[in-house]
């Protein structure tokens, strides 16, 4: 999540990047799009913006080494760390941000906590997408939806394209055809001021194709499974949540 952070920042040409990490080939994958890399975490902890991106179970003792001062803000991308968790380990305010890894392509979407999030870095999650700023209560299903949802999103693509296989297409044909329709279906849905049941019905013709096919996912218990997925993503965040407090 980090390296796609930083990819993405680079297209915006409004920031001075450092990456820090103590693998040298994570820093090697990134050093082209980067001013700096270091293995020194004094160094990137110089930045107003110091951004951690780590596992829920190191995140409270790297933050806790960090030499940061009231005026600089450290944003956690740890799934399940509370701000309240890391606030003691730390001088600087402390923002949590879930992310995606479209923020490389500049289509991240990223749920934010509202209490503490300040204008730099709504600046920082703009230049990489869109986000939503959210009670902290809300970040566990907030890391399920757009956390945990891109893998189910390219679950779902991918049983599109291997029908498309199925039917004849050449594998590249049914991966463009079947992405490129996830592609502009999203952008529909984020521009119409429809709701997504009308948007439905919009492409279900009466007798036609779609509608045959929609039968199908009606009768299905296709959306459960996804809900459940969801859910299941959403307890594993409160699980890490409990793990981090007892730390």
């Amino acid at each position: 999540m980090g390296s796609a952070l930083v990819k993405g920042l680079s297209k915006a040409d409004d920031y001075t990047l450092t990456a820090c990490d103590l693998d040298p080939d994570a820093l090697d994958s990134v050093a082209e799009y980067c001013s700096t890399t270091t293995s020194d975490p004094d160094v990137a902890a110089e930045s107003d913006i110091v951004i951690v991106a780590l596992k829920p179970d190191i995140v409270q003792h790297v933050v806790g080494d960090l030499d940061l001062s009231a005026d600089q803000t450290l944003v956690t991308l740890a799934a399940g760390v509370s701000t309240d968790t890391l606030e003691p380990h730390t001088d600087a305010t402390v923002v949590r941000v879930m992310p995606n890894l479209a923020a490389e392509t500049g289509n991240m979407a990223a749920a934010v906590t509202q209490h503490s999030v300040n204008d730099d870095v709504r600046e920082i999650l703009d230049a990489v997408g869109e986000f939503v700023e959210v009670d902290e209560q809300q970040m566990d299903i907030a890391t399920a939806v757009n956390g945990s949802g891109p893998a189910f999103v390219f679950y779902l693509l991918n049983a599109m394209k291997q029908a498309g296989v199925e039917g004849g297409l050449e594998d590249d044909e049914a991966k463009t055809l079947a992405a490129q329709t996830f592609k502009g279906a999203a952008e529909t849905v984020l521009q119409s001021d429809q709701s997504i049941d009308d948007l439905i019905d919009a492409v279900c013709s009466p007798k036609g194709t779609t509608i045959e096919g929609m039968d199908v996912l009606w009768d299905s218990d296709a959306d459960e499974a996804v809900v459940d997925a969801v859910s299941a993503a959403e307890r594993r965040s409160k699980e890490l949540a409990t793990e981090s407090e007892n730390e």
